[in-house]
Parts: C-alpha cells; sequence; structure tokens
C-alpha cells in the first residue's frame, strides 16, 4: 500500500461519518490497535488491509443496497487473527506445519474467534459467515450471504500487490525454499 492509499484511506475514515460510528467500537479497541504492527503480505499492516477491505466492502454494499453495515464489520474483522505470521519466529513454526494447518487455511477460523470474544455484540451468523469464509476457495465451503463474497472479492484484489514482489511468492504458496533469503 502506498502511502497515498493510506492517506485516501484515513481521509475517508475522518470524513465519512456512517462508515466511521459502524467500526468506531473496533477500530478504537487495543487488540485491533494492535494489528498495526502485524505485517500484511509486503506492503501495509493488517490493521490498514482490514481497513481498505472494510471501506471497500462498504461502500460496493451500500451502492449495491446490501446490508452494507455487516459488510463493514466483516471486511474489518476478516484477518483479526492472533499473531503475526510472518516474523522470523513464526516462520520457522510455519514451515514445519502440514500443507492444511498453514496459515492461510487457519487464520479465517482464528479471526472469527477472535471477533466473537472481543466484539460478541457485534457478531451475527452472517458476519460470522462473512470472516470464515473470506478465503474461499482456499476453504472449501463457499460464502453464504452476498455480502461475504462482496468481502472475499475485495480481500482477494486488495492482496494483489503480493504480485510485485516474486521473491515472497514461495510464502504466499505454502511453499519453502531451499536457498537463503
Amino acid at each position: 500500500m502506498t502511502n497515498k492509499q493510506q492517506t485516501k484511506l484515513y481521509l475517508f475514515l475522518k470524513t465519512n461519518t456512517e462508515y466511521y460510528e459502524i467500526v468506531k467500537e473496533i477500530l478504537e479497541h487495543p487488540e485491533m490497535i494492535k494489528r498495526q504492527k502485524f505485517v500484511h503480505h509486503e506492503s501495509c499492516s493488517v490493521y490498514d488491509h482490514c481497513l481498505m477491505v472494510s471501506i471497500f466492502s462498504y461502500l460496493w454494499a451500500k451502492r449495491l443496497n446490501w446490508d452494507y453495515r455487516s459488510a463493514a464489520i466483516g471486511g474489518l474483522l476478516h484477518d483479526f487473527y492472533d499473531e503475526p505470521w510472518q516474523t522470523s519466529d513464526h516462520k520457522l513454526i510455519e514451515k514445519k506445519k502440514k500443507f492444511r494447518e498453514k496459515h492461510g487455511f487457519v487464520h479465517a477460523r482464528q479471526a472469527a474467534k477472535n471477533a466473537a470474544l472481543y466484539f460478541p455484540d457485534l457478531i451475527d451468523e452472517k458476519i460470522d459467515n462473512i470472516i470464515r469464509r473470506h478465503m474461499f476457495p482456499l476453504n472449501i465451503t463457499p460464502p453464504k450471504y452476498r455480502e461475504a463474497w462482496i468481502v472475499t472479492m475485495v480481500d482477494k484484489y486488495s492482496s494483489m500487490d503480493v504480485f510485485k514482489c516474486p521473491k515472497a511468492w514461495p510464502k504466499y504458496l505454502g511453499l519453502s525454499r531451499n536457498r537463503q533469503s
């Protein structure tokens, strides 16, 4: 994410009071703020990535006259997983895991569990489905709700920046590299 993109997100956040009121409780929570230090892919934090997915999902759902509240909340919490998985310690742990136990397969369940733990009053069946199913088709079960499809597609689109760093591709494909980085 470029500085310009980040500036646009934060400007939207400051100027769109309807959106901010929907997500304020989450954005100001210490557990969410902690995700500002979690690296997401190569170019931004988990916090910024989730904010981008949330804002674009909210805007698309609103434009389509769908449930924009659920899209905003689900988008913001879709990667609300436990710990940063790209630190040196976690990279070693990831290498030892079986393929289906790696981050890409399990983080949606972790995010849903954390969302229910920290924001029980905000989580309903639809938002839980948005969070749990956003990794489709990596997670085999498809989203049930159209708002979950929006978050899934916006997440895929916003994560395309990983293609700008070919050296990192093996990490995201769950492949180990034999040579040193």
